[in-house]
């Protein structure tokens, strides 16, 4: 079997590669010259935890390969899987010109029989309207191809992709036939030695999942940042609360942590792609909205607690901040809480010291100078006011206080994940504020 992935990112060089691993001939494409040039020579564009070894071993044994152009060996594959990006346009709503694009090549170039299939997070519709531009691109040269388009929403983790992809929870596939159906069980069957965990649905259905899964997880995290606030306000412990309704079966304890806000290239935009999808078909979702509105706010909610505690005035005040990936195990910052902070404390004359295990290139890349890099962890507390954390790296979890506290000019820690013991630093002689603690 052989198919090509459209797309580079964390989604298709993910899935080109754990489809490589399974004996799978795959061809991942891209447009980006100096992206696919470093791909053959071994370098990794993103951070993901065991693709580089994955990468290079598929490669060596001639089952990966990389090229910038599809059009000459298309009606050498089996199926094509779009996973090109599609990002919030101006109004929110995902944007689908580079989905149709390969579309459109598709039609091109296409001489027999193709499944299709996206695999990027796209509105309810694309698949039609991917079907509707290959078409239109075969009436054009007069010619009848049959072909297939298929929906296969992706569900992977950043910092933990392959192991989702490799052992999924669910995977979801929306068809339109038979042909296509026994395709996509095939090329998905070595994944499903153990348990078979494939759902066939129908196109606009399997479109549907993708959006409504991340919506929901994004709706569970804004409504524990509302209970937490307002634990901080009425003096209950959100920790306590959290453990206490996450017992029950109906509500589970997953993604019903408190912190600083969700961020990275799903939730935020899928959320707003959903309400938007709705207002086209004149459908107001007003919980999505809260939880757009609430997770906005969140964002702050560590600078708020920081200017509470040493004014609003930070001019020659230095403050730290560990993290700065929107979650551990990637250096991802779309939308991550980490830029809102920072934008605000300069913008109150604060000195600014970052560390993040791998995202200070990303950060360098979207912001500069404006800040200071640490060297570590340590350096970046040096002579602080207060330090923040942000992100839930693992070597944040047991930090030396007795050195932290030398090392700060003030000993001052918000933290905004939740990932310490109140009492073990104010006996260190903290001050310590985390998510809808009580004082």
């Amino acid at each position: 079997m052989k198919i090509a992935i459209i797309g580079t990112g964390y989604v298709g060089l993910v899935t080109g590669t754990c489809f490589a691993e399974m004996g799978i001939d795959v061809t991942c494409v891209d447009l980006l010259e100096s992206k696919i040039e470093g791909l053959k020579q071994g370098i990794i564009p993103i951070y993901e935890p065991g693709l580089d070894d994955l990468v290079k071993r598929n490669c060596k044994a001639g089952r990966l390969h990389f090229a910038t152009d599809i059009t000459s060996y298309l009606n050498e594959l089996d199926v094509v899987f779009i996973a090109v990006g599609t990002p919030p346009d101006e109004d929110g709503s995902a944007d689908l010109k580079y989905v149709l694009g390969v579309a459109k090549t598709i039609g091109e170039n296409i001489n027999q029989y193709i499944l299709v299939v996206t695999k990027s997070t796209v509105p309810v519709g694309t698949a039609k309207e991917v079907r509707s531009v290959i078409q239109n691109e075969l009436n054009v040269r007069k010619i009848q191809v049959d072909f297939d388009v298929a929906s296969n929403p992706e569900f992977l983790k950043e910092g933990n992709a392959v192991e989702d992809f490799m052992k999924p929870d669910r995977v979801v596939v929306g068809v339109e036939s038979e042909k296509a159906k026994e395709i996509m069980e095939r090329l998905y069957k070595p994944f499903m030695m153990n348990n078979y965990r494939l759902i066939f649905t129908d196109v606009p259905s399997a479109e549907m999942i993708k959006y409504a899964a991340n919506s929901m997880l994004a709706t569970r995290i804004s409504f524990m940042n509302d209970i937490a606030n307002l634990c901080e306000l009425v003096g209950a412990d959100v920790n306590m609360v959290r453990k206490g309704i996450g017992s029950d079966s109906r509500i589970g304890s997953k993604f019903l942590y408190p912190g600083c806000g969700y961020g990275g290239s799903c939730f935020p935009k899928d959320v707003k792609a959903l309400i938007k999808t709705a207002e086209r078909k004149g459908y107001n979702m007003r919980v999505l909205k809260a939880v757009e509105e609430v997770n906005y706010i969140q964002k702050s909610i560590l600078f708020e607690k920081l200017i509470r505690l040493l004014g609003t005035d930070l001019s020659g005040k230095t403050i730290a901040i560990w993290g700065l990936a929107f979650k551990p195990e990637t250096d991802d910052m779309r939308e991550a809480p980490s830029l809102i902070l920072i934008d605000k404390i300069l913008n109150e004359g604060g000195r600014i010291k970052v560390y993040d295990p791998v995202a200070m290139e990303e950060c360098k890349r979207k912001i500069g100078t404006a800040v200071v890099y640490a060297n570590d962890m340590y350096d970046a507390v040096l002579n602080a006011d207060a330090l923040l954390v942000v992100t839930e790296w693992k070597e944040f979890r047991v930090p030396n206080w007795r050195i932290l506290k030398k090392s700060m000019k003030r000993a001052l820690v918000l933290d905004g994940r939740n990932i310490y013991n109140r009492d073990e630093l104010i006996k260190e002689g903290f001050t310590y504020e985390c998510i809808g603690g009580h004082s």
